[in-house]
Protein backbone atom coordinates (compact mmCIF):
# COMPACT_ATOMS: atom_id res chain seq x y z
CA UNK A 1 0.00 0.00 0.00
CA UNK A 2 3.10 2.52 1.26
CA UNK A 3 4.19 1.62 -2.45
CA UNK A 4 1.27 2.71 -4.30
CA UNK A 5 0.34 5.90 -2.53
CA UNK A 6 4.42 6.80 -3.17
CA UNK A 7 3.47 5.99 -6.83
CA UNK A 8 0.22 7.95 -6.63
CA UNK A 9 1.59 10.89 -5.23
CA UNK A 10 4.68 11.23 -7.77
CA UNK A 11 2.11 10.75 -10.72
CA UNK A 12 0.12 14.10 -9.31
CA UNK A 13 3.31 16.08 -8.87
CA UNK A 14 4.59 14.73 -12.62
CA UNK A 15 0.62 16.14 -13.63
CA UNK A 16 1.18 18.95 -11.77
CA UNK A 17 4.61 20.02 -12.82
CA UNK A 18 3.25 19.20 -16.78
CA UNK A 19 0.62 21.53 -16.39
CA UNK A 20 2.49 24.35 -15.04
CA UNK A 21 5.23 23.77 -17.72
CA UNK A 22 2.15 24.15 -19.98
CA UNK A 23 1.24 27.55 -18.81
CA UNK A 24 4.82 28.79 -18.76
CA UNK A 25 6.44 27.24 -21.41
CA UNK A 26 5.09 29.93 -23.99
CA UNK A 27 5.97 32.65 -21.71
CA UNK A 28 9.40 31.84 -21.37
CA UNK A 29 9.86 31.30 -25.31
CA UNK A 30 8.39 34.46 -25.77
CA UNK A 31 11.13 35.82 -23.71
CA UNK A 32 13.62 34.05 -25.35
CA UNK A 33 12.75 35.57 -28.91
CA UNK A 34 12.52 39.17 -26.79
CA UNK A 35 8.91 39.44 -26.59
CA UNK A 36 7.86 40.85 -23.06
CA UNK A 37 4.74 41.72 -21.16
CA UNK A 38 4.18 45.34 -20.46
CA UNK A 39 6.40 47.06 -17.79
CA UNK A 40 3.34 46.80 -15.59
CA UNK A 41 2.95 43.53 -16.15
CA UNK A 42 -0.26 43.39 -17.96
CA UNK A 43 -0.46 39.42 -19.61
CA UNK A 44 2.02 38.21 -17.31
CA UNK A 45 -0.12 35.47 -15.01
CA UNK A 46 1.01 34.95 -11.23
CA UNK A 47 3.26 32.47 -10.50
CA UNK A 48 1.79 30.06 -7.86
CA UNK A 49 4.02 28.96 -5.19
CA UNK A 50 3.39 25.20 -7.08
CA UNK A 51 4.48 26.25 -10.61
CA UNK A 52 7.75 27.94 -8.58
CA UNK A 53 10.22 24.97 -9.08
CA UNK A 54 9.33 23.91 -12.51
CA UNK A 55 9.43 27.18 -13.95
CA UNK A 56 12.84 27.90 -12.28
CA UNK A 57 14.46 24.92 -13.71
CA UNK A 58 13.04 25.43 -17.34
CA UNK A 59 14.22 28.92 -17.00
CA UNK A 60 17.94 27.49 -15.82
CA UNK A 61 17.70 24.73 -19.00
CA UNK A 62 16.70 27.74 -21.48
CA UNK A 63 19.52 29.86 -19.57
CA UNK A 64 21.89 27.28 -20.47
CA UNK A 65 21.37 27.18 -24.13
CA UNK A 66 21.06 30.93 -24.93
CA UNK A 67 23.34 33.58 -25.51
CA UNK A 68 23.30 37.41 -25.38
CA UNK A 69 20.31 39.18 -25.33
CA UNK A 70 17.61 35.87 -25.29
CA UNK A 71 19.88 35.45 -21.46
CA UNK A 72 19.36 39.26 -19.95
CA UNK A 73 15.70 39.37 -21.59
CA UNK A 74 15.14 35.87 -19.43
CA UNK A 75 16.38 37.76 -16.38
CA UNK A 76 13.83 40.48 -16.76
CA UNK A 77 11.57 38.43 -16.61
CA UNK A 78 12.59 36.30 -13.79
CA UNK A 79 13.28 39.74 -11.68
CA UNK A 80 9.38 41.14 -12.48
CA UNK A 81 8.36 37.73 -11.06
CA UNK A 82 10.67 38.43 -8.10
CA UNK A 83 12.19 35.52 -8.46
CA UNK A 84 15.68 36.45 -7.18
CA UNK A 85 14.19 37.07 -3.52
CA UNK A 86 13.04 33.03 -4.11
CA UNK A 87 16.09 32.06 -5.03
CA UNK A 88 17.70 33.92 -2.23
CA UNK A 89 15.46 31.97 0.24
CA UNK A 90 16.29 28.73 -1.37
CA UNK A 91 19.74 29.06 -1.11
CA UNK A 92 19.99 30.54 2.66
CA UNK A 93 17.63 27.64 4.04
CA UNK A 94 16.42 25.28 1.67
CA UNK A 95 16.74 21.48 0.99
CA UNK A 96 19.87 20.10 -1.12
CA UNK A 97 17.80 20.13 -4.60
CA UNK A 98 16.85 23.55 -3.72
CA UNK A 99 20.38 25.22 -2.75
CA UNK A 100 21.69 23.88 -5.80
CA UNK A 101 18.79 25.69 -8.62
CA UNK A 102 19.00 28.48 -6.33
CA UNK A 103 23.27 28.98 -6.63
CA UNK A 104 22.49 28.37 -10.48
CA UNK A 105 19.24 30.97 -11.00
CA UNK A 106 21.35 33.49 -8.58
CA UNK A 107 24.53 33.22 -11.08
CA UNK A 108 22.15 33.62 -14.23
CA UNK A 109 21.00 36.78 -12.62
CA UNK A 110 23.91 37.84 -11.65
CA UNK A 111 22.87 39.04 -8.05
CA UNK A 112 25.42 40.91 -5.93
CA UNK A 113 22.97 40.19 -2.76
CA UNK A 114 23.72 36.11 -2.97
CA UNK A 115 27.76 37.30 -2.53
CA UNK A 116 27.81 35.58 1.20
CA UNK A 117 25.48 32.88 0.71
CA UNK A 118 27.53 31.52 -2.11
CA UNK A 119 30.45 32.25 -0.19
CA UNK A 120 29.73 29.94 2.77
CA UNK A 121 28.22 27.39 0.04
CA UNK A 122 31.69 27.49 -1.69
CA UNK A 123 33.39 25.80 1.42
CA UNK A 124 30.50 23.11 1.42
CA UNK A 125 31.75 19.48 1.53
CA UNK A 126 29.17 18.71 -1.16
CA UNK A 127 31.67 18.69 -4.70
CA UNK A 128 28.49 20.03 -7.02
CA UNK A 129 27.19 22.36 -4.28
CA UNK A 130 30.36 24.21 -3.41
CA UNK A 131 31.68 23.91 -7.38
CA UNK A 132 27.93 25.58 -8.08
CA UNK A 133 28.41 28.61 -5.90
CA UNK A 134 32.07 28.89 -7.04
CA UNK A 135 30.33 29.22 -10.75
CA UNK A 136 27.90 31.75 -9.42
CA UNK A 137 30.78 33.53 -7.96
CA UNK A 138 32.56 34.10 -11.26
CA UNK A 139 29.09 34.93 -13.02
CA UNK A 140 28.65 38.04 -10.47
CA UNK A 141 31.84 39.42 -10.35
CA UNK A 142 34.82 37.93 -11.81
CA UNK A 143 37.63 39.82 -10.39
CA UNK A 144 36.74 40.03 -7.01
CA UNK A 145 35.64 35.68 -7.53
CA UNK A 146 39.38 35.33 -8.85
CA UNK A 147 40.93 36.47 -6.47
CA UNK A 148 39.15 33.86 -3.71
CA UNK A 149 38.85 30.81 -5.61
CA UNK A 150 42.11 30.52 -7.16
CA UNK A 151 43.43 29.47 -3.80
CA UNK A 152 40.55 27.37 -2.96
CA UNK A 153 40.62 25.43 -6.24
CA UNK A 154 44.43 24.43 -5.68
CA UNK A 155 43.65 23.06 -2.27
CA UNK A 156 40.59 21.61 -2.68
CA UNK A 157 42.00 18.61 -4.93
CA UNK A 158 38.59 16.68 -4.32
CA UNK A 159 37.24 19.35 -7.15
CA UNK A 160 37.82 17.95 -10.87
CA UNK A 161 40.45 19.95 -13.08
CA UNK A 162 38.22 19.81 -16.06
CA UNK A 163 35.47 21.82 -14.34
CA UNK A 164 37.72 24.26 -12.13
CA UNK A 165 39.23 25.40 -15.63
CA UNK A 166 35.56 25.49 -17.04
CA UNK A 167 34.66 27.64 -14.22
CA UNK A 168 38.12 30.00 -14.35
CA UNK A 169 37.49 30.02 -18.17
CA UNK A 170 35.04 33.23 -17.63
CA UNK A 171 37.97 34.57 -15.25
CA UNK A 172 41.20 33.86 -16.86
CA UNK A 173 42.93 37.07 -17.00
CA UNK A 174 42.59 37.80 -13.61
CA UNK A 175 43.18 34.08 -12.72
CA UNK A 176 46.59 34.30 -14.50
CA UNK A 177 47.06 37.22 -11.91
CA UNK A 178 46.71 35.67 -9.00
CA UNK A 179 48.13 32.58 -9.80
CA UNK A 180 51.43 34.32 -10.77
CA UNK A 181 51.40 35.87 -7.33
CA UNK A 182 50.75 32.33 -6.08
CA UNK A 183 53.35 30.40 -7.26
CA UNK A 184 56.38 31.82 -5.99
CA UNK A 185 54.74 30.98 -2.03
CA UNK A 186 53.33 27.85 -2.85
CA UNK A 187 54.94 24.53 -1.69
CA UNK A 188 55.80 21.70 -3.53
CA UNK A 189 53.13 19.50 -2.73
CA UNK A 190 50.69 22.62 -4.12
CA UNK A 191 52.45 23.23 -7.01
CA UNK A 192 51.70 20.38 -9.59
CA UNK A 193 47.96 21.33 -9.10
CA UNK A 194 48.10 24.96 -9.42
CA UNK A 195 50.50 24.36 -12.54
CA UNK A 196 47.84 22.22 -13.77
CA UNK A 197 45.26 24.55 -13.45
CA UNK A 198 47.53 26.88 -15.70
CA UNK A 199 47.81 24.67 -18.25
CA UNK A 200 43.88 24.23 -18.59
CA UNK A 201 43.38 27.98 -18.97
CA UNK A 202 46.55 27.65 -21.32
CA UNK A 203 47.80 30.67 -19.29
CA UNK A 204 50.90 32.63 -20.46
CA UNK A 205 52.97 32.40 -16.75
CA UNK A 206 55.59 34.92 -16.58
CA UNK A 207 59.11 33.59 -17.37
CA UNK A 208 60.70 34.37 -13.96
CA UNK A 209 57.76 31.91 -12.51
CA UNK A 210 57.77 29.31 -15.12
CA UNK A 211 61.76 29.19 -14.80
CA UNK A 212 61.50 28.58 -11.23
CA UNK A 213 58.96 25.89 -10.89
CA UNK A 214 61.13 23.88 -14.22
CA UNK A 215 64.59 24.47 -11.91
CA UNK A 216 62.73 22.15 -8.71
CA UNK A 217 64.10 18.94 -8.04
CA UNK A 218 60.76 17.57 -7.64
CA UNK A 219 59.68 15.65 -10.52
CA UNK A 220 55.69 16.18 -10.10
CA UNK A 221 56.50 19.98 -10.28
CA UNK A 222 58.63 20.23 -13.35
CA UNK A 223 56.42 18.04 -15.29
CA UNK A 224 53.59 20.21 -14.63
CA UNK A 225 56.23 23.66 -15.47
CA UNK A 226 56.94 21.88 -18.57
CA UNK A 227 53.98 21.44 -20.05
CA UNK A 228 53.30 25.41 -19.91
CA UNK A 229 56.03 25.91 -21.69
CA UNK A 230 54.58 27.91 -24.68
CA UNK A 231 57.12 30.59 -25.04
CA UNK A 232 60.81 30.27 -25.94
CA UNK A 233 62.25 32.38 -22.86
CA UNK A 234 62.38 29.10 -20.40
CA UNK A 235 64.00 27.31 -23.85
CA UNK A 236 67.54 26.77 -22.19
CA UNK A 237 66.00 25.18 -19.49
CA UNK A 238 63.75 22.95 -21.46
CA UNK A 239 67.10 22.02 -23.50
CA UNK A 240 68.92 20.91 -20.00
CA UNK A 241 66.05 18.49 -19.24
CA UNK A 242 66.40 16.64 -22.32
CA UNK A 243 69.03 14.69 -20.20
CA UNK A 244 66.81 14.50 -16.51
CA UNK A 245 67.13 11.37 -15.56
CA UNK A 246 63.57 10.65 -15.09
CA UNK A 247 62.14 9.62 -18.29
CA UNK A 248 59.00 11.31 -18.13
CA UNK A 249 60.59 14.45 -17.45
CA UNK A 250 62.34 13.59 -20.70
CA UNK A 251 59.11 13.09 -22.44
CA UNK A 252 57.59 16.79 -21.76
CA UNK A 253 60.93 18.47 -22.09
CA UNK A 254 60.81 16.83 -26.26
CA UNK A 255 57.29 18.43 -26.48
CA UNK A 256 58.18 21.37 -25.24
CA UNK A 257 60.92 21.72 -27.41
CA UNK A 258 58.49 20.91 -29.98
CA UNK A 259 56.50 23.58 -29.53
CA UNK A 260 59.18 26.48 -28.56
CA UNK A 261 62.54 25.19 -30.38
CA UNK A 262 64.90 26.20 -33.24
CA UNK A 263 66.22 24.60 -36.04
CA UNK A 264 69.60 23.54 -33.80
CA UNK A 265 67.49 22.12 -31.21
CA UNK A 266 66.56 19.18 -34.68
CA UNK A 267 70.01 17.89 -33.59
CA UNK A 268 69.08 17.46 -29.72
CA UNK A 269 65.83 16.16 -30.66
CA UNK A 270 67.39 13.52 -33.00
CA UNK A 271 69.79 12.17 -30.14
CA UNK A 272 66.77 11.29 -28.26
CA UNK A 273 65.35 9.20 -31.07
CA UNK A 274 67.95 6.66 -29.25
CA UNK A 275 66.60 6.53 -25.82
CA UNK A 276 66.07 3.57 -23.72
CA UNK A 277 62.37 4.40 -23.57
CA UNK A 278 60.06 3.92 -26.21
CA UNK A 279 57.55 7.15 -25.22
CA UNK A 280 61.04 9.46 -25.03
CA UNK A 281 61.49 8.17 -28.67
CA UNK A 282 57.97 8.71 -29.70
CA UNK A 283 57.91 12.14 -28.27
CA UNK A 284 61.29 13.44 -29.53
CA UNK A 285 60.05 12.14 -33.19
CA UNK A 286 56.88 14.67 -32.97
CA UNK A 287 59.20 16.96 -31.31
CA UNK A 288 60.87 16.99 -34.56
CA UNK A 289 57.74 16.99 -37.06
CA UNK A 290 56.58 19.62 -35.43
CA UNK A 291 59.49 22.04 -34.71
CA UNK A 292 57.96 25.62 -36.47
CA UNK A 293 61.74 26.03 -38.05
CA UNK A 294 62.45 22.83 -39.44
CA UNK A 295 60.59 22.37 -43.01
CA UNK A 296 59.29 18.48 -44.47
CA UNK A 297 62.22 18.38 -46.74
CA UNK A 298 64.51 19.08 -44.14
CA UNK A 299 62.98 16.52 -42.21
CA UNK A 300 63.15 13.77 -44.63
CA UNK A 301 66.80 14.36 -44.68
CA UNK A 302 67.32 13.95 -41.28
CA UNK A 303 65.28 10.74 -41.32
CA UNK A 304 67.47 9.19 -44.01
CA UNK A 305 71.05 10.36 -42.57
CA UNK A 306 70.03 8.73 -39.54
CA UNK A 307 72.21 5.38 -38.81
CA UNK A 308 70.14 4.25 -36.00
CA UNK A 309 67.76 1.36 -37.84
CA UNK A 310 65.62 1.66 -35.00
CA UNK A 311 65.62 5.63 -34.74
CA UNK A 312 65.25 5.81 -38.69
CA UNK A 313 61.73 3.70 -38.29
CA UNK A 314 60.30 5.89 -35.38
CA UNK A 315 60.77 9.05 -37.37
CA UNK A 316 59.42 7.59 -40.47
CA UNK A 317 56.11 6.71 -38.60
CA UNK A 318 55.78 10.13 -36.95
CA UNK A 319 56.24 11.53 -40.35
CA UNK A 320 53.45 9.44 -41.69
CA UNK A 321 51.20 10.05 -39.20
CA UNK A 322 50.84 13.77 -39.97
CA UNK A 323 52.38 16.60 -41.44
CA UNK A 324 54.53 19.23 -39.77
CA UNK A 325 52.85 22.57 -38.88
Amino acid sequence: MQIVLMRVGLRRRQAAEAKALARWRPVLNAAVVGELPAEDGAGLPPLPPGDRQPFLRLWVHLQGSVRGEAGETLNTLARRLRLDDEALAMLARGPRSARLLGALVLGHLRERRAWPGLLELATDTDSTLSLTALWALVRIDPEAAAGYLTPLFIEREDWALSHVAGILQQASAPAAGVLARLLPTLDETKLPRALRIAEALRLTLPPAVLGAALDSPAVPVVLAALRNVLTPETVAQVRSLLAHQDWQVRVQAARALGRVGEREDAERLAALLRDPQWWVRYRAAEALRDLPALHRAELAALQAALTDRFASDMLAQVMAEGSPT
